[in-house]
């Protein structure tokens, strides 16, 4: 009696802490268009875009830019690319529209990756803009602070 209560225990244990990911649980990003930019500062614009940093999620575990297709893993908090032209790139999840590129020893670095929403995307609602609205509307130039 004693030793089936024993196993029966230690059975449940060893299930529980199997289902356990270490980092936190295994998740997808929405598909959407990321924009790259490095920060700006108080005397210009709010942050400086680097196009070939952009990247899109296509589906559950694709992203894409120009160069190819690849995939990734999202475990907790932290993306990686795990194929393709950007494979071995790490962000840090911020939220679901803010990443933060790691570094080779998975820190922050300057870098961070947006969700491209109407205020950092180009395309034909950008051709009325003026001002600075228009700056987040051309690619080469700086992003509007949103």
């Amino acid at each position: 009696m004693y030793r089936s209560a024993v196993i029966a225990v230690v059975l449940t244990f060893a299930a529980s802490t199997a289902l356990a990911v270490p980092g936190g649980p295994i998740d997808t990003l929405l598909p959407a268009s990321y924009v790259c930019e490095m920060p700006g500062d108080a005397t210009a614009a709010a942050g400086y875009r680097v196009p070939g940093e952009d990247f899109s999620i296509s589906n559950s575990t694709s992203y894409a830019t120009p160069e190819g297709r690849g995939t990734y893993l999202l475990i907790g908090d932290r993306l990686t690319l795990t194929s393709g032209p950007k494979k071995g790139n790490k962000y840090h999840r911020i939220s679901d529209s803010f990443l933060r590129k790691l570094g080779p020893d998975d820190e922050d670095t300057a870098l961070r990756c947006v969700r491209r929403v109407l205020n950092n995307s180009g395309g034909a609602s950008c051709a009325a803009a003026e001002g600075p609205q228009q700056a987040g509307c051309t690619p080469e130039a700086p992003l509007a602070a949103g």
